[in-house]
């Protein structure tokens, strides 16, 4: 009995691991895609509120095309930062214009708020923009007060619409965002969106190559890793897996000459020459890897498997499993201690962090009880403090890595997915999955100084000059 039982759970579990397969929203293909960024409003907007009903592209051949909103009431409460306004896939070829629909406008006045004339029809603003095939276009709208309220008590909308050049590549930081299939590209000096790629299906770990200014990025739902030239801020080729692969993480040595993907779907680890695109054998591990962690020497990398509770360690070299060790219930995550002589490892089932000692020894040294749900950690090496992310909480646990005592909780409003730290800046870039955002925050005051949208169920955060 309990033999059937268990494999009506197996078989249910599989059922739905293809129903989520297959309910993955397709690529492009014919189309293209445009994603539109509000810029913040001005001071003088502070008493101004007012809903839009409606926004469509206009093609230069007259076609007007609806797109999606991401939020309908404006106020400067609302859009004192960049702000994500409105997507939609629509054919390639010139645009001309947006068609906005207003629905209401208030003013705040010394009787209160006071009702504004607004246009009956949808009012044209005239941009141009061109809109690729299988490529995501942005665009930049300002909000312009003065010429937007007139005479006290009329409204009509009026924005200045920009499309941006590239970014410096220096100064760039992807997020790769699973459920919408594109990478937000933005600047991580200023904290704001500059770009959006479309990718193909659930993108989710990415790998750097700081040097080759190279990324690489696990295509889950294509069973293939894209590879993105971050000068130019474009997909340069695909390579390609196994059929059911389902590549989650990506982990790339430091010389940048092997790139090893974690394959949930088959439960394997493929070795692939990045520099020629090509796959170059796969190895087996335990049940339902999720993560991987490369040592600093790229000699040995750590996979967690969430089903068999286990690490695989995986010798780079001679491309085979060294050794497995024990681990805690759930999928996990590890960072090394700055000296590379210690693994810190979180599980999100498992109310314990692990410290570990690297291969050969694989000792368990110490086991910290920090509660249950922890689902993300990154080390900063310059204070050797350790920042967790719990899946519920909301807040960024800042502890010290000796004693493991938490010093501190950063309040984010949400759940943090995955973190990384910025060398440059000195700020800790958090992805905030509920808010569908990303928060800067800086590591000498601890607080978040800065948020921008990013997109649907947002996974990674990588960055040129991160540490």
């Amino acid at each position: 009995m309990r033999i059937c039982l268990a494999l009506t759970a197996i078989a249910f579990l599989l059922t739905g691991c293809q129903m989520q397969r297959s309910a993955l929203k397709p690529s492009l293909e014919d189309q293209g895609e445009v994603y539109l960024y509000l810029r913040p409003f001005p001071q003088e907007a502070d008493k101004l509120k007012f809903k839009l009903t409606q926004l469509s592209a206009i093609k230069d051949d007259g076609g007007e095309y609806p797109l999606s909103l991401a939020f309908s009431d404006f106020s400067r409460e609302e859009v004192k930062r960049q702000r994500f306004l409105a997507t939609g896939q629509l054919p390639p070829g010139n645009y001309v214009a947006l068609a906005v629909g207003v629905g209401g406008a208030t003013l705040l006045g010394e009787e209160g708020e006071e009702r504004l004339l607004i246009p009956e029809k949808p009012v044209r603003l005239e941009c141009r923009f061109t809109v690729t095939k299988k490529k995501a276009t942005f665009v930049s709208l300002a909000f312009n007060y003065d010429r937007s309220v007139t005479n006290g008590f009329s409204f009509t909308p009026v924005f200045s619409i920009t499309v941006p050049g590239k970014p410096v590549t220096g100064l760039v930081g992807y997020v790769s965002n699973t459920a919408d299939n594109t990478l937000t590209i933005f600047d991580k000096q200023y904290c704001e969106v500059v770009g959006i790629i479309a990718t193909g299906r659930s993108p989710m770990g990415m790998a750097f190559d700081q040097q080759r200014r190279i990324a690489y990025i696990a295509l889950a739902g294509e069973d293939a890793v894209e590879v993105i030239d971050l000068n130019l801020g474009e997909i340069i080729s695909r390579i390609r897996l196994h059929s059911a692969d389902s590549p989650r993480e990506l982990a790339l040595t430091p010389d940048g000459k092997t790139l090893l993907t974690v394959n949930s779907g088959s439960n394997t680890v493929s070795v692939v020459d990045p520099l020629a695109y090509l796959e170059l054998t796969r190895i087996q591990v335990g049940n339902d890897p999720t993560s991987i962690l490369m040592d600093p020497t790229g000699s040995k990398a750590y996979v967690f498997n969430n089903f068999s509770q286990n690490i695989s360690v995986i010798d780079v070299a001679s491309r085979s499993v060294a050794t497995t060790a024990p681990a805690e219930p759930g999928s996990a995550r590890g960072q090394f201690g700055t000296n590379g002589d210690i693994i810190y490892i979180i599980f999100d089932m498992s109310p314990y962090l692990r410290l570990m000692s690297p291969f050969p020894s694989l000792a368990l040294q110490q086991r910290y009880l920090v509660g249950m749900g922890m689902q993300s950690i990154k080390l900063d090496t310059h204070t050797n403090l350790l920042y967790t992310g719990r899946r519920y909480g909301g807040g960024v646990e800042i502890y010290e890595p000796t004693t493991l005592i938490r010093i501190e909780t950063i309040r984010t409003g949400g759940s943090i997915i995955y973190m990384n730290i910025d060398n440059e800046m000195n700020n800790l870039f958090a992805v905030n999955r509920e808010k569908k955002s990303v928060q800067a925050i800086n590591l000498v005051s601890r607080e978040v100084i800065a948020e921008f949208d990013v997109g649907s169920e947002p996974y990674w955060v990588d960055m040129m000059g991160e540490r």
